[in-house]
């Protein structure tokens, strides 16, 4: 077994935060106890006690402007898009003509600014690797004060890969970065203590966060759901929405039988024995859209009762230290899931949101559906469907094999798709901008 002391001091030599230390020695700990790290089906029950999203915000009023000034958006933005062919953060790329990703989050914190009256934050996570690209980028709104990283990034963490015959934190000179890896979205919470975020935004009365993925354009605050989870009490909501065909691989919510206390189980979590209740969408129905909200009091209070650690559920990747070379040693990379943290708060709660919530963009098809006039984006950073979809946002599918990187999108161009149910392209092809598709359309 491997002592955390060259684990620690391999972290402390370059620069990692205390918090993050201690996190990650929690994940070690976890992994060196040999305890169950999956999560059997005979020990959970299907989620219950689910809010109905409508139901909680139809007879609510949006929050007041005393209510928007204790709020603060946090975006995750460490992703560069490498799966699309992206070499910069995926929150830089262009989702209608001249307006990011990134450009639609400002829109939408300038939004709910207007409405306070005065600077709703805004909080992005960003990695190493996004950081620069990120920052230069915001530039442009620097009047308003999003131009500053002292006001606007948080950096993610990054821990080291471990060898799976030692446990020794991996060595790798030939590509010392490649000795590291990101700890997952878990970090959320290390990163706020590690990087004074949470103890600042808490002394300039900032109680409440809204949490999202910066590709998920379906995560906006909303002002009504706002004055909802201030009022319940809940230190933590998490969204969710009701799983389809789509969705048997992604990770659910659930009940534990042993309290009743939800939880969230990823795939990785899964014993491939219960595989069949894990896909079964009609038995554990919700999946988590990693929006949540946060009372940052009750994180204060919860980790200050628990040694400055967030006891997180720890997820063990097996892989070879370069991805690109089969040869190099096995290593672990230990990932938490923030999700996770409905577990660890008593009285957290679960909000079945509606799909338009949910609109993350992972492939070329997401990317189309996006820049086609089926989706609209206004001014004030809200999107939603276009009226002619009926509220149904058609179904793209595009071949891989030629639309895997965004770049190749250029030759196929953007048809018209808010008359349009369904479509499928085989091949390569080439739409005139604008050109209107009806019902459902295969192409090749």
């Amino acid at each position: 077994m491997s002592d955390f002391v060259l684990i620690e001091q391999k972290m402390r030599r370059a620069g990692i935060a205390e918090a993050a230390i201690e996190a990650f020695r929690h994940s070690v700990q976890v992994l060196q106890s040999g305890a169950q790290m999956m999560i059997p089906e005979a020990e959970i029950q299907p989620a219950e006690g689910v809010m109905d999203w409508e139901a909680a915000v139809s007879s609510t009023a949006p929050a007041d402007a005393e209510l928007l000034r204790q709020l603060v958006v946090i975006k995750l933005n460490g992703g560069l898009g490498t799966s699309m062919g992206l070499q910069k953060a995926k929150s830089l790329l262009e989702i209608k003509p001249g307006l990011t990703f990134l450009d639609t989050i400002v829109r939408q914190v300038r939004s709910l600014r207007k409405a306070a009256g005065c600077s709703v934050r805004l909080l992005l996570m960003n990695s190493f690797s996004t950081s620069a690209d990120t920052l230069t980028h915001l530039q442009r709104y620097a009047e308003e004060g999003f131009g500053d990283a002292a006001q606007v990034e948080m950096m993610q963490n990054r821990v080291p890969k471990l060898l799976v015959d030692t446990l020794a934190p991996a060595e790798y000179p030939e590509a010392p970065e490649l000795e590291w890896c990101p700890p997952g979205h878990g970090d959320l919470y290390a990163a706020l203590v590690g990087s004074g975020r949470l103890e600042e935004l808490l002394a300039a009365g900032v109680k409440y966060a809204f949490i999202s993925n910066s590709d998920n354009l379906g995560a906006q605050p909303d002002t009504r759901f706002l004055r909802c989870f201030a009022e319940s009490g809940a230190p933590f909501v998490m969204e969710v929405t009701r799983r389809t065909e789509a969705d048997r691989k992604g990770g659910h919510l659930a009940t534990r039988r042993l309290d009743g206390q939800l939880l969230l189980r990823e795939t990785a979590q899964c014993l491939p024995e219960d595989a069949e209740s894990f896909s079964n969408i009609e038995k554990h129905r919700y999946f988590n859209t990693n929006n949540l909200w946060l009372r940052l009091d009750a994180l204060r209070d919860y980790l200050a009762e628990h040694g400055g650690v967030m006891p997180l559920p720890v997820i063990r990747n097996e892989k070879t230290l370069n991805p690109r070379d089969a040869s190099t040693p096995h290593v672990y990379q230990l990932e938490t899931a923030m999700g996770a943290a409905v577990q660890c708060f008593p009285g957290a709660r679960a909000v079945c949101v509606p799909r338009s919530r949910f609109f993350p963009v992972k492939t070329c098809s997401d990317l189309l559906l996006l820049r086609s006039d089926a989706v609209e984006i206004d001014e004030s950073g809200c999107m939603q469907l276009a009226p002619e979809c009926g509220g149904v946002a058609p179904v793209v599918l595009l071949d891989s094999k030629c639309y895997k990187q965004v770049d190749s999108l250029a030759a196929l161009g953007v048809p018209s798709l808010k008359h349009c149910r369904r479509l499928v392209v085989r091949g390569p092809h080439h739409f005139a901008d604008g050109e209107s598709l009806c019902g459902e359309v295969e192409i090749g």
